[in-house]
């Protein structure tokens, strides 16, 4: 989009009425429904502008919330990540204190159950001895078998230090007693002989671990005694409290089971139990060496510490095991049962180390509120954000209604000029064609041609300008219609015709065989590219050539890719040195690129599979799909574009530097112009540019392949038809350079006719002969012609090619006539003094003159092979005012326009070919004289007219004319009526300067049939009128 100031400040001036426009602009631009367009967008705008302003304050308020909001939330936040923490902690120590719980209870019972085993081989052993001491006469049992048996019965015992039998003795047994035992009776702390009492327990039996206590009487500490009485009393094991067992000093305990001399039932009495008892069987247990046995087997990954209390007196707990330190943190009581009901025992367990830090409650509930933080940090931003861009909304709205404003202003004001700067222009190229074709002598006619070519000139500036306003507006749309591609190219090289052949320079261009004849794009456009290309190549180019070919874009790049590391570096090289060494190109000058050279140019000639060669999966996509990618190169022998320029070659109104705009002119608006059409079309344009070289720019286009069904709608150039009659001929082409005697062979394949190349005296010789590898070939078909360039081996060396063939035939003693050859000179540029001298060397009359195209070389070789030059049935020739009065002459045919110079201009233009025109001033009396039914066979309609427009115009005729046709049809009204017309449609075509607006598109949509744009050419007119007016064959010239 152009600058919007630029545009507001143009808007302001159209909308103040300064005085840039004329009055009638200002008039057509106010009838436009278009103009009100910009009104009601500027008050549409203010009103927008009014309720931001009213709603500017919006955003400070909704800062205050948002950050109260985010307070909030991180507070929340906050408190939600402490109680995570709490609950997480909490859970942590629970599970704690349950694996200190299990791990306790496990111990508990498993030394529960290993005190109940050992106890209940103490019982056993104290039944034993029951049996085989007292109840046997003689004992079975001594000190030597108890200890034995005990020593080998241990293991049955592993909580046990030892055991010990006392036997039962009164104090009047005393004596017998000891003098049986041979020892006193003692006591067991000061092991001196027991003072009398009424009953004394002295060990007879111990196992070998405790035979110290031998002797010792059990009964002498009154602990003991008091133990001894209550286990013969109940009959069960009584536990001793803690104590310190001899020689060990570690803490234990003494288990005491009564020995009956008799059987008691299970309830005899305390009376029973005390008169029946023979002795008593202890066993001393070592609780330290028990519980850590037990701790060591039961050993894991967390260490607890672990005490066993008695607790028989609970005020004055009695510890048995474990260290003497005060309890901290978490800990668990199991209780103990040894079997001893007057014994209470408690296991308590805490673990060693203090509890880790719960750093998974502390990461998660940190994580937790860094989360919900960046989650409402997020939201605030967001929040934040959406306020922001709903205020750069509202202001991208105003800005967006002001850009539309100005855009519509822009473009109005861009119509409305194009409109009036044409008008009159239409008048000035119409009224000096009209003075070229009265009687003018030489002065005035070159006077009036200079003219006619600038105001020419200015039309293609303006409609340049424009153009490049359609694309930054996004309104240039692309045809899509079948159209020759060959015959395009040859009407582009026959504007530049003149003026190469002036300068001296080679201008050809070539196709490849494998483009297709008919493609499907817009030919318009695609010859306003070439156009563009080949005109900068023309006026930068002061000698050497200008080539032009086209080939099939994966083609190029295949072979390209295939010889790039032949000679990669050394082009690379070139081009950056530019040296001037000799090319085989197109004139044997250097160019910029190596695309055009021989070496390569023969690559693309060549009938190789080119998909084989590297094409991508997109490019054979491409094929599959109907669609054609061509690559057009257009290379030159120029000045070159300067290495610092290169950047901005395709920026518009920008010149390589400021002595390029004064020495060859131009706005610098056509590259970018062209640039742009090629992305539309698809493709893409880049250029290897060397100073003082030449440049080489090349394009792709996508196009559509053409169907049998289109090549109806072909539309054809301002070309002739090629004629048929040269099939079947031979032709050899004489000439040095072998890229240019290939444009040259390029050229009559065209017309049908079989060419072979030489590209000396001696091969030509060959050819011409029907010579192969030294033996005449008889099948060999005769030569019609020889076609020879004048500069095939040097300035002017062509010439001397009839001499040099008849001393090379006559050497060779050969016997070949060259009388019934046609020799032809092709030459960009010829004096009339080289004419004469290629009469006089055998030379035909008539020279072709380059650049090339099929139908000037069809037109030479009829006129020197005699065939005559009598067009095919059905067509003519379409490129002059003898076609155009066959179409035009008789017909009767109605100007509309408002501006009298426009309807004199377009009614002398028709009048010229015959045609009877009348003229209208406006819509309303197009619509009047038109009524049905009328005499009109066509209709030129201005577009811009005061009170009706010239599509509101068509829109009544077309209703009126649609109105009539239904009566017709359905016999209300008879076709007699109306002139004996089944079916009434007069051709209406739009005629108008404003080409902005008057699109084809637009005209059709209205009922128009056609376009053609003021001031027009012979050659849009033929188009316009070629397809609704017949040809009058009695029509002269």
């Amino acid at each position: 989009m152009c600058n919007i100031m630029t545009c507001s400040l143009e808007a302001k001036m159209l909308t103040n009425g300064t005085g840039l426009l004329s009055a009638s602009a200002s008039k057509n631009m106010n009838m436009n429904h278009n103009g009100c367009g910009s009104t009601k967008l500027a008050v549409k705008w203010w009103s927008r502008s009014a309720k931001k302003q009213n709603s500017s304050a919006c955003p400070q308020i909704g800062q205050t919330w948002h950050t109260k909001v985010l307070v909030i939330w991180v507070l929340v936040a906050f408190i939600v990540s402490v109680y995570i923490f709490r609950s997480m902690n909490t859970d942590i120590i629970e599970r704690r204190n349950e694996v200190l719980v299990s791990m306790c209870d496990e111990r508990a019972r498993m030394l529960q159950d290993q005190f109940a085993v050992s106890m209940n081989h103490v019982h056993a052993l104290a039944i034993l001895v029951s049996t085989f001491h007292h109840r046997k006469k003689p004992s079975a049992i001594d000190q030597k078998t108890f200890a034995e048996y005990t020593a080998r019965t241990a293991f049955e015992r592993p909580l046990m230090s030892g055991v010990a039998y006392a036997q039962k003795v009164l104090h009047v047994e005393r004596e017998r007693f000891e003098r049986q035992q041979g020892w006193t009776i003692k006591m067991m702390k000061s092991k001196e002989p027991s003072p009398v009492q009424d009953e004394y327990a002295p060990a007879i039996f111990s196992q070998e671990t405790i035979s110290y206590i031998a002797s010792l009487d059990m009964m002498s500490g009154e602990e003991d005694r008091e133990n001894i009485l209550r286990a013969r009393a109940t009959g069960k094991a009584v536990l001793t409290s803690p104590f310190r067992l001899l020689e060990s000093n570690h803490l234990g305990v003494v288990l005491t089971f009564a020995v009956y001399d008799t059987d008691l039932s299970p309830d005899a009495t305390e009376e029973e139990r005390i008169k029946a008892t023979a002795g008593y069987l202890g066993g001393a247990f070592d609780v330290e060496s028990l519980v850590e046995n037990l701790l060591r087997q039961l050993a894991g990954n967390q260490a607890i510490v672990v005490n066993v209390y008695d607790i028989t007196n609970k005020s004055m707990p009695l510890i048995m095991y474990g260290p003497q330190v005060k309890q901290n943190g978490i800990s668990h009581v199991s209780a103990l049962d040894f079997g001893d009901p007057f014994r209470k025992h408690e296991m308590h367990c805490r673990f060693q180390q203090k509890p880790p830090v719960p750093w998974s409650a502390i990461t998660t509930s940190i994580g937790v509120f860094v989360i919900a933080f960046l989650i409402g940090h997020i939201l605030y931003a967001a929040v934040n954000h959406i306020a922001k861009v709903e205020d750069d909304f509202r202001k991208m709205e105003e800005l967006k209604v002001r850009a539309e404003a100005a855009d519509v202003a822009k473009s109005q004001f861009l119509a409305t000029v194009s409109h009036e700067i044409r008008t009159p222009m239409n008048g000035v190229l119409g009224m000096l064609q009209m003075l070229l074709d009265t009687d003018l002598d030489a002065t005035q006619q070159d006077y009036a041609r200079t003219a006619q070519a600038s105001g020419k000139a200015l039309i293609t500036l303006i409609n340049e300008v424009l153009d490049r306003a359609k694309i930054e507006s996004g309104r240039l749309e692309l045809e899509t219609v079948p159209f020759d591609l060959r015959a395009i190219l040859d009407d582009v090289l026959s504007l530049f015709s003149g003026k190469t052949r002036d300068k001296g320079i080679e201008l050809a261009v070539f196709v490849s065989d494998q483009v297709p004849e008919v493609l499907i794009g817009d030919p318009g456009r695609f010859r306003q590219i070439i156009t563009n290309l080949v005109g900068n190549s023309v006026k930068f180019t002061e000698h050497g050539h200008i080539f032009v070919h086209v080939h099939l874009a994966e083609r190029v790049k295949s072979v390209m890719e295939a010889n790039a590391e032949a000679y990669s570096e050394r082009a690379a090289e070139e081009v950056k040195t530019c040296s001037k060494n000799s090319f085989n190109t197109l004139s044997g000058l250097q160019a910029a690129d190596r695309v055009s050279s021989w070496e390569t140019f023969k690559l693309l000639l060549s009938d190789g599979t080119h998909q084989q060669l590297g094409t991508s999966d997109k490019e054979i996509s491409l094929e599959t799909f109907n669609s054609v990618n061509l690559a057009v190169i257009v290379e030159d022998t120029g000045i070159g574009i300067p290495l610092h320029a290169q950047e901005r070659v395709f920026m518009p109104f920008m010149q390589a530097d400021s002595s390029t705009s004064r020495t060859y002119g131009g706005t610098g608006i056509g590259l970018s112009i062209s640039r742009c059409l090629v992305e539309l079309m698809g493709g893409e344009i880049k250029f290897v540019s060397c100073p003082n070289t030449g440049s080489t720019f090349t394009f792709t286009a996508l196009l559509r392949k053409s169907d049998a069904n289109s090549l109806d709608d072909l539309k054809r150039p301002q070309s002739e038809s090629l004629p048929t009659r040269f099939t079947g001929m031979k032709a050899v082409v004489v000439d040095g350079k072998h890229v240019r005697a290939q444009v040259t062979k390029y050229h009559l394949q065209r017309l049908g006719v079989q060419v072979e190349v030489a590209y000396d005296v001696k091969s030509a010789v060959a050819v011409i002969s029907g010579r192969r590898n030294g033996d005449i070939c008889s099948q060999t078909k005769m030569t019609d012609m020889i076609l020879v360039d004048k500069e095939s081996w040097g300035p002017g060396m062509g010439l001397t090619f009839p001499q040099l063939l008849r001393d090379s035939i006559q050497n060779g003693r050969g016997r070949l006539s060259l009388e019934s050859l046609k020799m032809i000179l092709l030459a960009t540029s010829i004096t009339s003094l080289e004419s004469e001298k290629a009469k006089a060397a055998g030379f035909v009359e008539t020279v072709i003159m380059k650049p090339l195209r099929a139908s000037m070389v069809a037109a030479c070789l009829q006129q020197e092979l005699g065939l005559g030059s009598k067009r095919q049935q059905g067509k003519g020739l379409m490129d002059g005012p003898p076609f155009l009065r066959s179409l035009l002459f008789g017909k009767k045919i109605l100007v509309v326009d408002d501006n009298r110079v426009n309807r004199r201009v377009a009614a002398g233009a028709l009048k010229k070919y015959g045609a009877n025109v009348e003229c209208a001033e406006s819509g309303k009396n197009a619509i009047v004289m038109l009524q049905l039914p009328h005499k009109f066979d066509a209709c030129f309609m201005d577009v811009q007219m005061p009170e009706m427009d010239g599509f509101e115009a068509t829109r009544q005729i077309r209703n009126m004319e649609e109105k009539v046709n239904k009566q017709i049809e359905s016999g209300i009204i008879s076709k007699e009526a109306y002139d004996d017309v089944r079916k009434w449609h007069v051709p209406i075509f739009a005629m108008t300067a404003d080409v902005i607006q008057a699109t084809y598109e637009e005209c059709l949509r209205c009922g128009m049939d056609g376009y053609v744009s003021k001031p027009f050419e012979e050659e849009e007119l033929y188009r316009a009128v070629a397809q609704f007016c017949e040809s009058n064959p009695s029509s002269k010239p």
